[in-house]
């Protein structure tokens, strides 16, 4: 089998820079890898229970469920997180 004939099966890696608070942190994975796996990931980083925290990129919050292909996301790119905020009712 000569080199033209070797077909890759390479799944590209992308590097994502995690804002949270202003700590950076870069996390490295395929595109077609579920969010979920960076949320979770993160939120241990952090010391926070799962589903603590609410990612977004390009002020549209991210799904578990979605993909970095799905949104677009390319090397180098930020996911901002917050922690989820609770509450905030009107005191009257």
């Amino acid at each position: 089998m000569g080199a033209s004939e070797e077909v890759e099966d390479v799944k590209p890696k992308i590097n994502v820079v995690v804002n949270f608070e202003g700590t950076n942190t870069t996390v490295k994975l395929k595109v077609n890898t579920t969010f979920k796996k960076v949320f979770d990931a993160v939120e241990k980083k952090f010391g926070f229970a799962e589903d603590s925290l609410r990612f977004f990129y390009e002020d549209k919050r991210l799904s578990k469920e979605e993909t970095p292909a799905d949104v677009g996301l390319e090397d180098g790119d930020m996911i901002d997180a917050h922690v989820q905020q609770l509450g905030g009712g009107l005191i009257c």
